[in-house]
């Protein structure tokens, strides 16, 4: 964020001006900007206001009512922790009994908000000036938490009274490109282990992409997904972890939490499910246990088969429950070819169509437009190989 915007929003007429917004809307803001301006007030105040307006309402998917009340950057929304799973990172640090935990990294503050929500002394850290100038903003309502603009490897934890610590390393290039080698983050995946000399309660929040074999082998790796969309992957260590070393995938839908779990060593290649014909009803796995690498326990739990030995599609001959995938029944399949398919369903009239896929190069869009439907009835459709060939499956919810 430019100083100078800060500094404006920052001043009496700044957050007076942020509070009198209306709630951002795309179709009115260039009128409202040139209203604003109209009648007086600096522009480069009216820009940063509309620009806060506008990420305060993409910031209520993370943070709810809270959002209003807070700033932001648009690269520190990106990826800041969602307050839902934010009180699920305090909640560990609160069971352990941590007094002092720094947040490593605190960008626009999330996790720090929810650790002092509880009553957890926290020290935020933060190297980027003006997000740490957010980022006290954003934490002004917590006594519980102190923000210092800081590099953060360079604390003295001992002198700092800490006795737990939580980092976000930063997963982008400075062009906004994501980051998957652990060994390019910021700070890097092995300097931030290394912390575990000095304070053996640590946890990590890392890309969900990360592969299992850059996990530490003891540590517990939990991927989390809220409303089907797999949002995190953490790693913890010591009191934080007393459920032991493994993988799991935490799975939050409103207030419903389901837990998947597999003890181990967490760097350990998954369990491989076998592969079988394809049944009555497929299951897709949530991407949370599609990352743990438990797809093979989904399939157990459904006494269920593979559709593919690579392929993270479950098949049953039985109609089973499980909340950690979503269940299917097949009406029909067939080898995957463009005129097959448009004939298939211009016959049966379909002119809406859900595309999933896996395991295929098709892309659902272009598939769309070349498919030219234009019927009255929907259909779902899914895009994989059954025993190593190009297949579609055609489906419906259960």
């Amino acid at each position: 964020m430019d100083p100078r915007h800060l500094s404006l929003l920052l001043s009496p007429d700044g957050w007076a001006l942020l509070s009198r917004l209306p709630r951002y809307d795309e179709e009115q803001a260039l009128r409202l900007s040139e209203g604003l301006r109209a009648r007086g007030l600096d522009p480069d105040l009216v820009a940063a206001a509309l620009t806060q307006s506008r990420l305060r309402a993409r910031a209520e998917s993370k943070f709810g009512e809270f959002a209003q009340d807070m700033l932001f950057t648009p690269d520190g929304l990106e990826q800041a922790t969602r307050l839902p799973v934010a009180a699920l990172h305090a909640a560990r640090y609160a069971r352990a009994g941590s007094r002092r935990v720094a947040d490593l990294g605190c960008g626009l503050g999330g996790d720090a908000m929810a650790l002092a929500g509880l009553g957890v002394q926290v020290l935020a850290v933060e190297q980027d000036e003006a997000t740490a100038a957010l980022a006290t903003v954003n934490l002004r309502a917590f006594p519980e938490a102190t923000v210092r603009h800081a590099d953060a490897m360079s604390l003295d934890l001992a002198a700092e009274g800490v006795d737990a610590l939580f980092a976000d390393p930063a997963r982008r290039t400075r062009r906004g490109n994501r980051v998957f080698d652990p060994s390019a983050y910021s700070p890097d995946l092995d300097s931030l282990l290394a912390l575990r000399e000095q304070v053996a309660d640590l946890g990590l929040k890392v890309g969900p992409g990360i592969p299992h074999h850059a996990l530490p082998s003891q540590t517990q790796a939990q991927w989390v997904s809220v409303g089907g969309s797999v949002v995190e992957a953490g790693l913890w260590f010591g009191r934080l972890a007393p459920e032991g070393s493994g993988r799991s995938a935490l799975l939050v839908n409103g207030k419903e939490q389901h837990l998947l779990s597999w003890p181990g060593d967490a760097d350990a290649r998954p369990e491989q499910a076998p592969a079988g014909a394809l049944g009555a009803y497929l299951y897709e796995p949530d991407g949370a246990v599609i990352r743990a690498g438990l797809v093979a326990r989904v399939a157990a739990d459904l006494d269920g088969t593979l559709v593919d030995e690579s392929i993270a599609y479950v098949t049953t001959g039985s109609l089973r429950s499980t909340p950690f995938a979503t269940g299917y029944r097949v009406l029909d399949s067939f080898d995957f070819g463009l005129k097959r398919l448009r004939t298939y369903l211009r016959t049966r009239d379909v002119g809406r169509l859900t595309i999933k896929k896996r395991g295929t190069a098709v892309v659902p869009e272009q598939l769309r437009q070349q498919l030219g439907l234009k019927g009255a009835q929907e259909a779902t459709i899914v895009l994989t190989r059954l025993r190593g060939k190009q297949s579609v499956l055609v489906v419906e919810p259960v």
